[in-house]
């Protein structure tokens, strides 16, 4: 309730939140077109593997080109300007910048750069939620040792749900059910980059195909981000995954409480203390009305009819039985709202939610028959899907990550619709990606996992 005030004063004394950028994709650019405005918060420079295409993006967010015409990240902090660079590393190790934002999506990249930040005594605030599926409990275990802050972005869903369950938690209520909705049909499991204009043309008017990145937004559609993103909350919250991952009922943002509870009481949920994805689309593909699509929501429930009986009263989303109740935050405007987690890292020391358990994974999953010696081709791609798994389950199978399953080389066949395990695949033992994921495997295991 203070951030502002706190930033506030940071302006007045003139010393403002310093960040570094790296990543200037779609929510980079869109926290760069707030942060220009934002008092009190400076945004030292933006790390780009192609420098000209975050220059372009500087100017999409309205930035005047004198803004980010710095020399350096010295010239940067002096004149309060901004600095383009290719040089992530730089900007990480440079003691000027208080907060980096792991925006690039690649979930190496994303391990790397937070493993870096922490050596550097920086707060991070990890975007890349791929990379946060992949090691997100031992990088916030580390973080926390080294004394700096880990956090989920807010504005995007998970840190959003997040926040959902701790107000549910706080105010005394047990969590049932935690998620988004999303567009789903369980045909576009087998989507590739190839047909996903198929179902994207069918909701979204996209008139230059070559403007966006249809592996990406491949991802979207296939399942396989909702399960990295409810992966995220479960770790962040100690919530669970079902045994068989997500199941996507069609429901209104009105029947929350109604559909995401148990099926013994009539829901879909095998148990309460669990995310799940409602789809937007009813399985004979007609769109649900009044739908959650870009939204995220809770359901939780009473131990009393005196609590039950203000859930009617105050105009609350209960079930029929009046037991259980929902709280839906209609949308999420990802970037344009990155700027509290920065703000709360910096002068909070806390972050807008942050890994603390190994509860859930998210597993590649084959789209097809698939047969020895393919190079698998990770998020979106034509191969692999991420299927959400109860980490128990995911380290005593030895199931391998969705994360970790790209430019990797399969030794065995694999039916369509199997996950795959490590022993399926050829890997770089030495990679860093890889090595951080097994110290995690190995630092969270259950006894007799």
């Amino acid at each position: 309730m203070n951030l502002h005030r706190m930033l506030l004063e940071r302006h007045s004394a003139g010393k403002p939140v310093t960040v570094g950028l790296i990543g200037a994709g779609k929510f980079g650019t869109m926290f760069m077109s707030q942060v220009r405005s934002t008092d009190g918060m400076h945004l030292v420079g933006v790390a780009d593997l192609n420098t000209a295409r975050a220059r372009s993006q500087l100017a999409a967010g309205c930035w005047p080109a004198e803004q980010y015409g710095a020399r350096t990240i010295d010239d940067a902090i002096k004149t309060g300007r901004t600095v383009v660079t290719d040089n992530a590393d730089e900007l990480i190790a440079h003691p000027g910048i208080e907060v980096i934002i792991e925006a690039t999506g690649d979930p190496r990249a994303g391990i790397r750069f937070a493993l870096k930040a922490i050596e550097n005594g920086k707060h991070i605030v990890m975007v890349n939620v791929e990379a946060d599926a992949v090691a997100g409990p031992l990088l916030a275990r580390k973080a926390k040792q080294a004394g700096v802050v880990y956090s989920l972005a807010w504005g995007d869903q998970p840190a959003l749900i997040a926040d959902h369950v701790d107000w549910a938690r706080t105010a005394g209520f047990k969590i049932v059910a935690a998620g988004k909705g999303t567009r789903y049909h369980p045909t576009y499991h087998q989507s590739t980059p190839d047909t996903v204009w198929d179902i994207l043309d069918k909701y979204m008017k996209i008139k230059d195909r070559n403007s966006i990145n249809p592996k990406m937004f491949n991802s979207f559609v296939d399942g396989t981000k909702s399960g990295i993103e409810m992966t995220a909350v479960c770790n962040a919250t100690g919530l669970h995954a079902q045994a068989e991952g997500l199941t996507f009922p069609p429901a209104s943002r009105f029947e929350h409480a109604e559909i995401c509870k148990p099926k013994a009481d009539g829901g879909v949920l095998e148990r309460k203390g669990v995310t799940e994805v409602t789809s937007s689309v009813y399985r004979d593909g007609t769109d649900v009305p009044n739908s959650l699509v870009m939204g995220t929501y809770v359901v939780f429930e009473s131990d009393s009819a005196y609590s039950e009986e203000c859930f009617r009263e105050y105009s609350m989303l209960p079930d029929k039985s009046g037991k259980y109740a929902s709280l839906y935050r209609p949308i999420h405007m990802i970037g344009l709202e990155l700027g509290v987690s920065v703000a709360s890292a910096a002068l909070r020391h806390e972050p807008t939610g942050a890994p603390i358990i190994f509860n859930s994974d998210v597993v590649a999953t084959a789209k097809r028959k698939l047969k020895a010696g393919e190079m698998l081709d990770g998020e979106g791609g034509f191969c692999v899907w991420g299927k959400q798994t109860p980490a128990e389950r995911s380290l005593a199978e030895g199931y391998l990550p969705l994360g970790l399953a790209h430019h990797v080389k399969l030794k065995n066949d694999i039916a369509e619709g199997s996950r795959i395990k490590w022993s399926d695949v050829e890997y770089d033992t030495g990679d860093l990606a890889v090595k951080t994921r097994r110290e995690m495997e190995a630092a969270f295991a259950r006894p007799n996992t």
